[in-house]
């Protein structure tokens, strides 16, 4: 190594200046931690030859991406030191858990928060050795991964995270590598609309960084392979300037990467002043497997999809390997990167940031450091008035709007609603007197409620929603996500990937709990009898079910007043996904404001006045949840009561369904005595649920008395019908109810064969009246409970 003043001579045979050779240095140094955390259980610094024992016996994780994202982390760091930048990445490209774990390595973050990680030789040898190894961290960038906000297994979602995160933030830049092979799916392909909802002046900046390196798995990428111009009119068709960087020659690359964010930054500063002009990107092409083999067993590996994955697979039985193996991670010449301790040296360290400017130290990346309380209205002041129960009606929704209008008008730069179009159609509307939807393009006389620093968020793609939201909360922020049901189903992936997110993050001491990821599905399957089969689905809850019950929960209040405390509790939450299922349309107010914050922290109770077996065993318990089930419920009630005023009958009402699991599976559940107490151990049970009806027997399997229980729900029986006919098509209607009272009560059939007969027949009735006049009859769409 010749020095020469100012400059630094180095392998390539030219001269270049101090700062490419220190971020080439980052750039060698990441890329030799990244190859051995993929191959190496000990010699970290290839002290001595390499042999087969030094190498992991189970060779996972993926190389072909990594280099790509060492090189952008590498340049970046650039940029924060010399213009102070606050920045945070999100690496798009599947599994590059290699690169963001080197980096955040080198930069020192991963030993402040892993302290038995120190940075050294034996700190980089447990680096190492604790790569996709049993009882170590993944191989994707993870919630372990510090600076990372973004579950990088799944492809498709980082360019929203990155915008979700930019929202608020305005002297943020968010980062986004986008692998070639993310690009070409769905929620990427709309993702890049999303700057035009993003507010230069109130909101941060997203720089997509598109890195070509032609294949994913097996396959070449569409990007990659499609004519250069025809590549970039596509881009700025999406509103973007695109600069290209190229080549696999580093000496090239590097000078041309520095000059391209040199011209990139000065642009989102004339962005940022009000100067106008599109936000920029850049299009990095570099061979897949950058510096990796070339050649293998005679096939060609660098540049090809053959480098995705683990160039090397037969190092421990393969001596050939084995020396390639070496000769590869001593190609980085890891003497000039690291001294005899292991502890990186200064050409490598001058070119990373210090403190919170490091990537992997910024706190938007670990949002719960930034998370502050929302400013809640008081829920009660937006209650509906109950004379009676069960006697009036109001809109839950169209009065929950009310209440949001105000969090949004108290939190006016961290609380944002997202939705797909649907937030007037599911009449939160009220917003719109405090706020205007986001909107950063054409806006035309016609228009109403769009505006560039608008809080409610409407684009229609569930994906973008759920993306934008979950960045937004990751980063330390609130919100809520309002959809039709049966479409929630669009982001079940996405869904699972934030709850198992949210469970990882909970087992590390220093990720900080972050404000809940809160769902309100209405639109409901029970009131979309006029969309028909396709919008009829409450199969979102369980999917959720399914997950950690230390992340779920699932409310189903039955009217407004418990949907208003109920959205109060999940507004305040952290660290869970919480689904609320309301509906839009008109529903009977059965609790009194005070009732319902009792009914609510209860979770499940009795409805006394609509129950007749005070002081006295039930004879059958009439359990539901959900709102239409709930009225159906009460409708079958007030028919028992009438007509057979002797049967003791227990109505009771469910708004937290984990409630019904057993206190060992979720902290909800309650207590086999409280459950038994509740539901008995040997009267019928009929249950009238929201949704299919095999989620309760899953919930209750264990419970004593689980044979008498006899649950309906969604059957997936559905067509363009009316309300009331939708009920009876599924047997959750109130008439069905009776006859099942009748059948399950011992010794009730014989003396209540006249009652059944009547119920039978009133539900064909309905029917016949549905078919000649195209509604439910008005005793049946007006009715209230007979006091």
């Amino acid at each position: 190594m010749t020095k020469v003043p100012g400059f630094t001579r180095n392998l390539w045979g030219s001269v270049v200046d101090m700062h490419v050779y220190e971020i080439d240095a980052y750039w060698r140094a990441a890329n030799y931690l990244s190859v051995g955390q993929i191959y190496l259980l000990d010699n970290p610094l290839l002290a001595e030859p390499l042999r087969p024992e030094h190498v992991k016996p189970r060779l996972l994780g993926h190389w072909g991406t990594t280099p790509g994202l060492n090189f952008c982390f590498a340049h970046l760091n650039r940029v924060i030191v010399e213009r102070d930048q606050d920045m945070i990445y999100i690496a798009g490209p599947g599994h590059g858990g290699p690169a963001a774990v080197a980096h955040a390595w080198l930069e020192g973050t991963y030993s402040e928060l892993y302290p038995d990680v120190p940075r050294d030789a034996e700190g980089m040898r447990r680096l190492f050795r604790q790569f996709s190894f049993p009882g170590g961290v993944p191989s994707h960038v993870a919630p372990e991964t510090p600076g990372s906000i973004h579950e990088g297994g799944e492809l498709g979602y980082s360019l929203a995270h990155a915008y979700g995160a930019a929202f608020d933030n305005p002297d943020l830049v968010v980062a986004c590598v986008i692998g070639d092979g993310e690009a070409e799916t769905g929620p990427l392909a709309a993702s890049w609309h999303s700057n035009k909802f993003l507010d230069p002046a109130r909101d941060g900046i997203v720089l997509p960084i598109l890195h070509l390196n032609g294949y994913k798995i097996a396959n070449p990428t569409v990007l990659a392979r499609i004519p250069e111009q025809e590549l970039i009119k596509l881009l700025e068709g999406y509103g973007y300037r695109p600069h290209l960087v190229s080549g696999d020659d580093p000496a090239l690359v590097h000078r041309a990467m520095m000059a391209t964010l040199d011209t990139v930054f000065d642009q989102i500063a004339e962005v940022k002043s009000g100067s106008g002009g599109r936000l920029p990107m850049i299009v990095l092409r570099t061979p897949k497997g950058w510096t990796g083999p070339h050649e293998v067993d005679g096939l060609l590996v660098e540049g090809t999809w053959r480098a995705h994955q683990v160039p090397l697979s037969r190092v421990r039985e393969d001596p050939v390997h084995l020396a390639m193996l070496e000769d590869w991670m001593r190609s980085y010449r890891p003497e000039e990167l690291f001294d005899s301790d292991g502890r990186p040296t200064p050409p490598v360290t001058s070119a990373a940031p210090r403190g919170t400017r490091r990537m992997s130290a910024n706190p938007h990346a670990n949002g719960g450091e930034l998370l502050q309380p929302l400013v809640l209205p008081d829920f009660r002041a937006y209650a509906v008035h109950v004379k009676a129960p069960a006697t009036e009606w109001s809109e839950p929704t169209r009065v929950l709007g009310g209440f949001l209008r105000d969090v949004i008008e108290a939190n006016p730069v961290n609380f944002r609603l997202m939705g797909p179009d649907e937030t007037a159609s599911n009449r939160l509307q009220a917003v719109f007197e405090t706020t205007d939807r986001a909107w950063n393009s054409r806006i035309l006389p016609t228009d109403e409620h769009l505006a560039p620093g608008g809080r409610v968020m409407e684009v229609l793609s569930e994906h973008l929603c759920q993306g934008w939201l979950e960045g937004y909360l990751l980063t330390g922020r609130h919100g809520l996500f309002n959809c039709y049901e049966a479409f929630i189903h669009i982001v079940d992936a996405m869904f699972n990937q934030h709850a198992k997110w949210l469970e990882s993050a909970r087992r590390i001491p220093w990720r900080r709990p972050i404000a809940s990821l809160n769902y309100l599905l209405s639109s409901h399957v029970w009131r979309q009898d006029h969309n028909g089969f396709s919008h009829q689905d409450p199969g979102f809850l369980d999917i959720v079910v399914n997950k950690k019950a230390s992340v779920v929960r699932v409310y189903l209040p039955p009217d407004t007043n418990t949907l208003l405390s109920t959205v109060d509790h999940c507004l305040r939450s952290r660290d869970y996904v919480n689904v609320v299922v309301s509906g839009k349309q008109p529903v009977l107010d059965l609790f009194s404001m005070r009732e319902a914050i009792a009914h609510c922290t209860r979770g499940v109770g009795i409805l006394p006045w609509a129950s007749t077996d005070e002081g006295r065993e039930p004879d059958a318990v009439l359990a539901c949840a959900g709102d239409v089930p709930t009225l159906e419920t009460l409708a079958a009630a007030a028919i028992l009561r009438e007509h057979l005023p002797d049967l003791a009958v227990r109505v009771v009402n469910v708004v937290d369904l984990m409630r019904l699991q057993p206190p060992t599976e979720h902290p909800h559940g309650m207590s086999d005595a409280e459950f038994d107490t509740l539901f008995t151990t040997d009267k019928p049970i009929i249950f009238n649920f929201h949704g299919y009806p095999w989620l309760i027997h899953r919930l209750t399997y264990r419970r004593n008395g689980h044979d008498n229980l006899h649950v309906r729900g969604y059957k997936e029986e559905g067509t363009t019908t009316t309300p009331f006919d939708m009920a009876m098509l599924n047997d959750i209607d109130r008439f069905h109810l009776v006859m099942d009272v009748i059948d399950r009560v011992p010794h009730l059939a014989a003396r209540a064969a006249h009652l059944r007969q009547r119920m039978a027949d009133e539900r064909l009735r309905c029917r016949a009246y549905t078919r000649e006049h195209g509604e439910d009859p008005a005793t049946i769409r007006d009715w209230a409970w007979p006091y």
